[in-house]
């Protein structure tokens, strides 16, 4: 992970692609190539599956405990990433909290609501969490510590209503006989709904990029974080993310700290 980090270090290489060990990929690639100006922490950010396509969260785990301007930060950044690698020119900003009323959430949450509303970005208030499944925002914005609890929590469900549907379908003869001509329907659903899909996760506030792999990828999963990889390098994320955050702060009211 060093090495590669080092090439994007020294300009060999537009971008690092890594399946190896989530918390110290990030480390590394922090310490070499350092954050943007104006940037205090890298984040984690990858889509994740909705009833129109997919949603893009961050953090996922690389800041357990955040500041409102940093998670202010973070909807900059996956603002930035969105319109670059979806074509999306003002993608919805949500901020992922307890409820969708505006007096609900602790005071850092509050703060940043503050301050991605006075901002130039698209923001569209507070979700719940079952608002990160039904696509009511493009960039779902949180702390790492309850990104990743979401994360493995949607991943959880997945695998449960996969294993209910299996017990099903294979109950008795008659359930084995739909199950058979619902074939290609559950190869479908299958398909949507296949994690390798939506492999490779951005680590983005960085002076480059670098793309973190699930560490269980096969050839089809590492090959689409290569894809990201590639996508990111082409759309230069990193100038995108930087020229948007002087954009969002010229609109900060003086009171606003940031």
């Amino acid at each position: 992970m060093r090495v590669a980090v080092d090439l994007v270090k020294q300009k060999r290489a537009q971008a690092a692609v890594s399946a190896g060990n989530t918390g110290a990929l990030m480390a590394i690639a922090k310490f070499v190539l350092k954050t943007l100006p104006g940037i205090d922490r890298p984040a984690i950010i990858s889509p994740l599956p909705t009833v129109k396509g997919a949603t893009h969260v961050l953090d996922l785990g690389a800041n357990a405990a955040c500041t409102s301007e940093q998670l202010f930060q973070f909807a900059v950044m996956g603002s930035a990433l969105v319109t670059a690698l979806n074509g999306i020119e003002r993608p919805r900003v949500a901020l992922l909290n307890i409820g969708e009323e505006e007096i609900k959430g602790n005071e850092t949450i509050k703060q940043a609501a503050t301050m991605i509303s006075a901002s130039k970005l698209n923001y569209c208030g507070f979700i719940e969490g079952d608002g990160i499944f039904l696509h009511p925002a493009d960039v779902v914005v949180c702390d790492g510590f309850v990104g990743n609890v979401a994360l493995k929590a949607g991943e959880g469900v997945a695998k449960l209503v996969g294993h209910f549907m299996r017990e099903e379908f294979t109950r008795n003869a008659g359930t084995k006989l739909v199950g058979l001509i619902a074939r290609s329907v559950l190869r479908a659903l299958a398909k949507r709904m296949d994690p390798r899909r939506y492999n490779g996760a951005s680590l983005v506030g960085l002076n480059g990029n670098v793309i973190k792999s699930h560490g269980g990828a096969d050839a089809l999963a590492f090959a689409n974080a290569i894809t990201v990889a590639i996508r990111a390098v082409e759309h230069d994320v990193p100038a995108r993310i930087s020229s948007l955050l002087v954009e969002a702060l010229s609109a900060q009211p003086k009171s606003v700290p940031v």
